[in-house]
């Protein structure tokens, strides 16, 4: 087979699959079983991965040492079926922006809300997004910061578990959800907005 044929072939298997529209963000909420069950419900979200982010060890895990890290979501979507600024609206009615010792009932740098940014496209939104947040609560400060995206480092192996937990631990995750207040705060901040 020619040259030409080859890129005749490839011409056309790109234009029968289309382009590839996916984009990817990462945010942190508090735990991260709670932001999967969040994100994963939304109509252009395809993929959400738990893990952690945000701080300098490499391979952090759940059980041993994630010093530094935020627990996150590594969320997969289509652009042109939602916008990156329709994934921070839902991202802002999901998690407490007042709290700067974590998120809800639990506790510590690990479970802090924070925004990760890939480029100034993002920053740029994520920043107007906050503004848009502070404007509502005059009275509140609005803590959750924008910070340069890093390393993600999704759970595997033995801790894989905790992917898809509320799906395949409903009973448990329904239970841990309510005893940690989340959605009763979340319903005492942002009223019917709250999305659960």
């Amino acid at each position: 087979m020619n040259c030409s044929r080859i890129m005749i072939l490839i011409t056309a298997l790109l234009l029968v699959a289309g382009p590839a529209l996916a984009d990817k963000t990462v945010l942190a909420g508090g735990c991260f079983w709670c932001m999967e069950s969040d994100f994963e419900k939304i109509p252009g979200v395809t993929d959400v991965v738990s893990g952690f982010t945000g701080g300098t060890l490499k391979n952090p895990t759940y059980n041993g040492d994630h010093t530094g890290h935020y627990e996150s979501v590594e969320i997969t979507y289509d652009p042109a079926r939602i916008t990156y600024q329709q994934l921070l609206d839902h991202y802002w009615v999901n998690i407490d922006p007042f709290d700067d010792g974590g998120q809800f009932c639990d506790r510590g740098h690990s479970y802090l809300a924070a925004i990760f940014v890939a480029n100034e496209s993002e920053r740029k939104i994520a920043e107007a997004s906050k503004q848009r947040i502070a404007a509502q609560f005059p009275n509140e400060k609005v803590v959750t910061p924008i910070l340069d995206a890093s390393t993600f480092y999704p759970i595997t192996g033995e801790e894989s578990y905790h992917q898809d937990y509320y799906k395949n631990n409903p009973i448990r995750y329904n239970s841990y959800r309510w005893s940690c207040g989340r959605d009763k705060r979340l319903k005492y901040i942002w009223g019917d907005k709250a999305s659960h």
